[in-house]
């Protein structure tokens, strides 16, 4: 790879696997021997829980960056996992919604931190774990991706709530990140579920290679790694929902390297 990867997952409704795939998305490429870097973005620090690291102040977090402009790579930490370091998160992110969107350019804060402060390709992946909202830290998220990858569960509310994420997709375009591609994740899918099948086949039909060809099932040890502080290919790589997430892994692999499939989702 010839330059970092960003992807960001997000989506404002919560409950839909959305820190469990940003975690087990992270496991599987670090398998593949690919280095990634976390980074937690969420006030309630849940991937900084699910990666065995204890939020605290000490060390430096993600909200440094935001409000003191620290250099990304002095708040960044070595986790248990080969492969994967951590920008861990604390609960004064609470605090950037409300005073984020007063400091000029303020959308621009993580993209700028990540072009000036990592060294050149020594990350394959970062891997940006938002909050369930669109607010100011999702926008910054946005606008520094490369893929957008929204956890969506094949149920009715939470496929109604992608109707919300499109905005503010076409407006990230429109201002800064024209080539930021999105991708849905169909995630706790219960194929025995007929209207999980159903839901399914919909968004297949309405977003066609929008969606990713990989379906994460649902599966009670994903819990059970996320409460050992591991993702679920380090915790029990022989579980289904770990086969699964590495296949994710090699679709998006295969997706940044081949050119032809990126400029065909551009229209998406």
């Amino acid at each position: 790879m010839n330059m970092t990867y960003i992807i960001a997952v997000a989506n404002q409704k919560g409950g839909v696997a959305k820190t469990t795939s940003a975690v087990s998305l992270g496991g599987s490429l670090a398998l593949t021997g690919k280095d990634v870097l976390m980074i937690d973005l969420d006030a309630q620090a849940d991937l900084t829980l699910a990666m065995g690291v204890t939020p605290s102040k000490s060390g430096g977090t993600i909200a440094d960056v935001f409000f003191s402009s620290a250099n990304l790579t002095g708040v960044t930490r070595e986790t248990a996992i080969p492969g994967m370091d951590l920008i861990p998160s604390f609960n004064e992110m609470e605090l950037a919604e409300r005073f984020l969107p007063v400091r000029p350019n303020f959308e621009f804060i993580l993209r700028d931190a990540l072009k000036n402060h990592l060294p050149t390709n020594f990350y394959d992946y970062v891997i940006l774990d938002c909050p369930p909202a669109l607010g100011a830290i999702t926008t910054n998220a946005l606008q520094a991706a490369q893929m957008l990858i929204i956890p969506t569960q094949p149920e009715f509310f939470s496929a109604h709530a992608l109707r919300n994420m499109m905005p503010i997709i076409r407006r990230v375009r429109n201002q800064g990140n024209p080539n930021m591609l999105y991708r849905i994740l169909i995630t706790m899918f219960d194929k025995r579920n007929r209207v999980h099948r159903n839901l399914s086949e919909q968004l297949n039909s309405t977003f066609r290679e929008g969606v990713f060809q990989t379906v994460i099932g649902t599966d009670t040890k994903l819990r059970e790694a996320s409460i050992a502080g591991l993702p679920i290919t380090h915790f029990n790589i022989k579980t289904r929902s770990a086969g699964q997430y590495q296949a994710l892994a090699q679709e998006i692999i295969q997706y940044v390297q081949n050119p032809v499939t990126k400029s065909a989702l551009l229209s998406t």
